[in-house]
């Protein structure tokens, strides 16, 4: 069976998403409720930031320790990712020892490239091409004040900022030939 990573929206089916979010409101219900859940008992999430930030790194954390699970904290002064071991070798490494990996970098061929070696799945908290995680809480957001997204057309302001980045690259490279 193949790893299923999540890496950009585009990757999932509308269905899929819809489940997602489905499951995050439910899961958000419960919390508030005060009923424990420990679907993630005895699994660790390995969280590796080369772009730190506080509201990331609380809600992964967060969610972990609210599900029953453990994440651990790799900034970019903690591991060699990229600076003297190869992301190929982190990937094995790492997903060999949890049950998933959080990426935010500058790179999304980062991303790409530790996705195809990691053996466990790897989620995009961020790169310089996509932000999934943002753009389906908005989402999520979005369903929980105004019903279902199924049939409208969104464009937040994350969609705008990696829009804005992307035909920033596209035209740099234009420019070059």
């Amino acid at each position: 069976m193949m790893t299923k990573h999540f890496i950009d929206l585009d990757d999932h089916s509308f269905e899929d998403l819809q489940g997602i979010i489905d499951n995050a409101i439910a899961l958000k219900k419960s919390h508030k409720s005060g009923e424990i859940n420990e679907s993630l008992k005895n699994k660790t999430l390995a969280m590796i930031f080369d772009k730190s930030s506080t509201r990331t790194r609380v809600s992964f954390e967060s969610g972990m320790t609210q599900l029953g699970g453990h994440s651990l904290f790799l900034s970019d002064k903690d591991i060699q990712i990229g600076r003297g071991e190869p992301i190929t070798d982190s990937a094995i490494v790492i997903s060999s020892m949890v049950d998933a990996v959080m990426l935010r970098v500058s790179s999304h061929e980062d991303i790409l490239a530790f996705a195809k070696h990691a053996s466990t799945p790897v989620i995009n908290a961020l790169s310089d091409e996509s932000h999934p995680c943002q753009m389906l809480a908005d989402l999520m957001t979005y369903q929980e004040h105004r019903g279902s997204i199924k049939g409208k057309k969104l464009f937040g302001l994350v969609t705008a900022i990696m829009f804005a980045k992307l035909l920033c690259k596209r035209l740099k490279y234009l420019t070059l030939s």
